[in-house]
């Protein structure tokens, strides 16, 4: 799965690849992202590599290969601006589908428990892009998740340890947009980078408060933070 900036990325690149039959340059994508600097790019690009989106040729100045687009994607890319990317986003704090149609509404298993998505890893130390492609279904008793829609992180980190969450759990989320002060969260930075904090809010500010004394807590304006949605169990092998 692939974060807003990431798809926008995308996008841009594969319809600019159509109608110019070259990629745009790296101050153009900073341009067309509305990035302060063009590492901005850099680190998108790279993450689009690592997931398979694209290729850069080597000993070519600007040369990128779009190698595949998401699959709520057609052929037909939406012009810039009018996409509506199927991934956790920051476009008003709203959470997207994280899922096909069919696996949206969680069924019951033979054993009675309720399938849940996992949806890849999220940092539990210093922001990561960290929501990927839905993986795979794990089984959980009905009674961890109460009402709403839920899905489920690997953790990666151990920024929360004093919170018994540790490196390698897995986290069960229900979805959301809100949350109140103390509450563990998915939070989205700059609708790019998502971490799993303890939010807490005062005045304009939103501080990601870690539960390791190793790490700062993260001070940020109201517009740079989106809550994804809250912890409401957590799974561990032993």
């Amino acid at each position: 799965m692939l974060t807003r900036k990431q798809l926008e990325l995308l996008l841009f690149i594969n319809e600019r690849l159509k109608e110019e039959g070259v990629p745009p340059s790296f101050e153009e994508m900073k341009e067309a992202l509305d990035l302060q600097s063009k590492s901005g790019v850099h680190r998108l690009i790279v993450a689009l590599e690592e997931r398979g989106f694209i290729r850069r040729m080597p000993n070519r100045a600007r040369a990128l290969e779009v190698l595949k687009l998401p699959d709520a994607y057609s052929p037909t890319v939406a012009k810039k601006g009018t996409f509506k990317p199927n991934v956790i986003d920051g476009n008003l704090g709203k959470v997207r589908a994280l899922h096909s149609a069919n696996d949206r509404v969680p069924s019951p298993a033979a054993n009675n428990n309720v399938v849940v998505p996992m949806m890849g890893r999220i940092a539990a130390g210093v922001p990561i892009s960290a929501i990927q492609d839905h993986s795979a279904n794990i089984p959980i008793p009905p009674d961890m998740l109460g009402n709403g829609e839920h899905y489920a992180l690997e953790v990666k980190g151990d920024s929360m340890i004093d919170a018994g969450i540790f490196d390698g759990d897995t986290v069960l989320i229900r979805k959301g947009e809100t949350a109140m002060n103390g509450d563990i969260v998915v939070a989205l930075v700059d609708d790019e980078e998502a971490t799993l904090k303890r939010l807490r809010k005062k005045g304009d500010s939103v501080a990601l408060e870690a539960a390791n004394p190793a790490y700062e807590t993260r001070i940020f304006g109201p517009d740079r933070v989106r809550v994804q949605g809250k912890l409401v169990g957590l799974l561990r092998k032993y």
